[in-house]
């Protein structure tokens, strides 16, 4: 007789969703990990750092702006309250979790796992260590972030964690890296009055999205005295350990004075610590191989999240554990990657849900593409922000939306809207037939429809 029916590994966002699921659907449920639930993205990651970024945009708007008549002088930031205040929203988040599983009757032990097999799961590090059955066994460890061999954590050189741990704001930040969690970071320390510098060893700035989408974002960060140094390399600290070698992109070498260094060159899955090997699981690199319904290579072991590889978004793996939790209760489901919308909240803000203009003509697609600027929206224009676009792409021949993009202030908020159209089916008909709220940033939306059926209203 096993001791639950589902044993989930990891109480992060994936892991802690499929043990409330598959607990809703009546199966017994326990889910372990050693640390606090919610695990990255919670504690460490997707919350702090949106809390942070907002406690910059505050100090920085303390500066007021002459142009809207506000003048203001003498604000000043004590990093350690907002630290505070950032680990109160933390705290409220995690507790309402560890509610939920409690109120959901799922039991959660703390403690690491050391996977036995695919059936057996030994807990150390609890207050008594005990060994647990399971018929179905759930892996959702997450991620960690990737070190340097010449830039190791510690001291000077900071993971994501330690700079949103930190009390003071460094006054010269080198950051190295240039995707989504460099430039949130680097950005909010800038609006907090370090002098920021990005070393990126691409010739530009968020390798991951086309370059239309990351233009407008590179222009503000050098707005703000970000200084970017692209297509260039960081060899590690100098003799002092005050200054960072780097050879830019002319090939010549120079020190960068640094009070701290910000490493965010990617995250990779956290596979090792709980005895993964033990398992014979197929992989793609460091990553575990799944298919379309989340099942490994061992019958009855499934993989969510991080650990799986990219896109690694918590809302992925959310949505990867629900599904998982359903199928094992006998539900017909599977995973379509297809309408996960990927959010960068640099800013601009950034938004990709499904194909990309350059991404259809790859697939072979006969392609229209609609497409709207910011700077003739209304609602933008009150928000003082009229940089960015939204951006369409359709079929040719039966309209069918593959993909929408955008690129502007607080535009993450049409993520669920363009996840949705995808997920519906819809077509420019559908988009271009539906009546958006005025003021707002979904007549862009709207506009591009209308512009990808040639029927465009506000631009010339």
């Amino acid at each position: 007789m096993s001791d639950c029916d589902v044993l989930v590994v990891g109480a992060g966002p994936g892991g802690y969703v499929c043990a409330l699921r598959a607990a809703q659907l009546g199966l017994r449920v326990v889910i372990v990990d050693p640390g606090p639930v919610g695990g990255t993205c919670l504690n460490i990651g997707c919350i702090p750092s949106k809390a942070i970024i907002h406690a910059a945009d505050t100090f920085a708007a303390s500066a007021g702006d002459p142009r809207l008549g506000i003048a203001t002088a003498g604000a000043t930031i004590d990093l350690a309250a907002t630290m505070a205040w950032k680990d109160g929203v933390v705290h409220r988040l995690t507790s309402g979790v560890a509610t939920l599983l409690h109120h959901g009757g799922v039991r959660r032990v703390e403690g690491r796992a050391e996977i036995i097999d695919g059936k057996t799961v030994r807990i150390v590090g609890s207050p008594a260590e005990q060994v647990l059955r399971t018929t179905h066994l759930v892996l959702a460890t997450g991620s960690q972030p990737v070190e340097l061999p010449a830039l190791p954590f510690g001291g000077r050189v900071l993971s994501s964690t330690e700079a949103l741990a930190l009390t003071t704001v460094p006054g010269r930040l080198v950051v190295v890296g240039a995707g989504y969690i460099g430039l949130e970071l680097g950005t909010a320390f800038r609006k907090l009055g370090a002098a920021v510098t990005v070393v990126e060893i691409q010739p530009r700035i968020l390798p991951q999205y086309d370059d239309a989408l990351t233009r407008p974002v590179a222009a503000r960060l050098r707005s703000l005295g970000v200084e970017l140094l692209l297509g260039a390399t960081a060899h590690g600290l100098d003799e002092t350990g005050a200054a960072l070698s780097v050879t830019d992109a002319s090939g010549q070498t120079r020190s960068l004075a640094a009070d701290a260094v910000l490493v965010t060159v990617g995250r990779r899955p956290l596979t090792a610590g709980w005895n993964l090997e033990s398992l014979d699981l197929a992989m793609d690199g460091r990553s575990i191989r799944i298919d379309d319904r989340c099942r490994t290579s061992m019958h009855d072991v499934f993989a969510i999240g991080d650990l799986t590889g990219e896109p690694m978004l918590a809302h992925r793996a959310m949505a990867q554990g629900a599904m998982v939790a359903e199928i094992i209760a006998g539900e017909a489901r599977a995973w379509d990657g297809r309408v996960v919308a990927e959010v960068c909240f640099t800013d601009p803000e950034i938004v990709k849900v499904g194909m990309s203009p350059e991404e259809a003509t790859g697939a072979g697609i006969e392609h229209v593409v609609g497409r709207f600027p910011l700077g003739a929206n209304g609602r933008a224009l009150t928000l003082d922000r009229s940089d960015g676009f939204v951006r369409l792409v359709a079929r040719r021949d039966d309209h069918l939306v593959l993909g929408l993009q955008a690129v502007g202030a607080m535009v993450s908020e049409l993520a669920t809207s363009f996840a949705m159209t995808l997920e519906m089916g819809a077509v420019l008909e559908d988009i271009a037939a539906t009546t958006h709220a005025h003021p707002s940033l979904g007549e862009a939306v709207h506009e591009a429809a209308l512009a990808a059926l040639g029927r465009g209203l506000h631009r010339v």
